[in-house]
């Protein structure tokens, strides 16, 4: 996971010397679907994630093993029937805040945004364009987000045996806490 984050930070070193940098290897990702028979909910810890507050640059990086679930065949099954980790082991999305002038990262507060970019999962890449909030304190940055997205964007398919217990949606929720990057 130490290349993700290098990479993130290699991403954003075209951006000028002057500009602010934040990072976080320990950001969370929930993911929740809810059908008629069953709940599926999976946390992931692991999110790696660069921001540049100059540019409002953003990218993050996540292992899709490390989602973990409450039931360990959810998980199985969500990494070789759904998701196919061995073939697509990571998701990503690349972007940026569009409104970054309206955040002033020099005074604590609570500011709302809106993120485009590109987020690619199961090897598929679509256009996101969402809003979240950023949150200022001290020498952190925390981002929040929730969206949702369906499965057929991504193409993952639902087998018909299954379909009553798995949702067409996923209601994602991005929450990192990003710390100034040493220099």
């Amino acid at each position: 996971m130490k290349k993700t984050i290098i990479i993130a930070i290699i991403l954003l070193e075209g951006i000028s010397a002057s500009s602010q940098k934040f990072i976080t290897k320990t950001g969370h990702i929930r993911f929740f679907s809810e059908a008629s028979i069953e709940k599926i909910e999976a946390h992931n810890r692991q999110v790696n994630a660069a921001f540049d507050a100059t540019t409002g640059d953003f990218v993050f990086k996540v292992l899709m093993k490390s989602f973990e679930f409450e039931k360990a065949l959810m998980q199985e099954h969500f990494n070789e029937n759904y998701v196919a980790s061995d073939k697509f082991p990571t998701a990503k999305f690349l972007g940026k805040i569009t409104n970054i002038k309206e955040v002033n990262i020099e005074k604590d507060g609570i500011y709302p945004v809106t993120v485009e970019g590109k987020l690619t999962i199961h090897g598929v890449t679509n256009t996101l364009n969402e809003k979240g909030t950023l949150e200022v304190k001290k020498d952190k940055i925390e981002g929040k987000a929730s969206f949702t997205i369906l499965l057929a964007d991504y193409k993952i398919d639902i087998p018909g045996a299954v379909v009553k217990n798995i949702s067409k949606t996923i209601e994602i929720t991005v929450d990192l806490l990003l710390e100034k990057a040493s220099k």
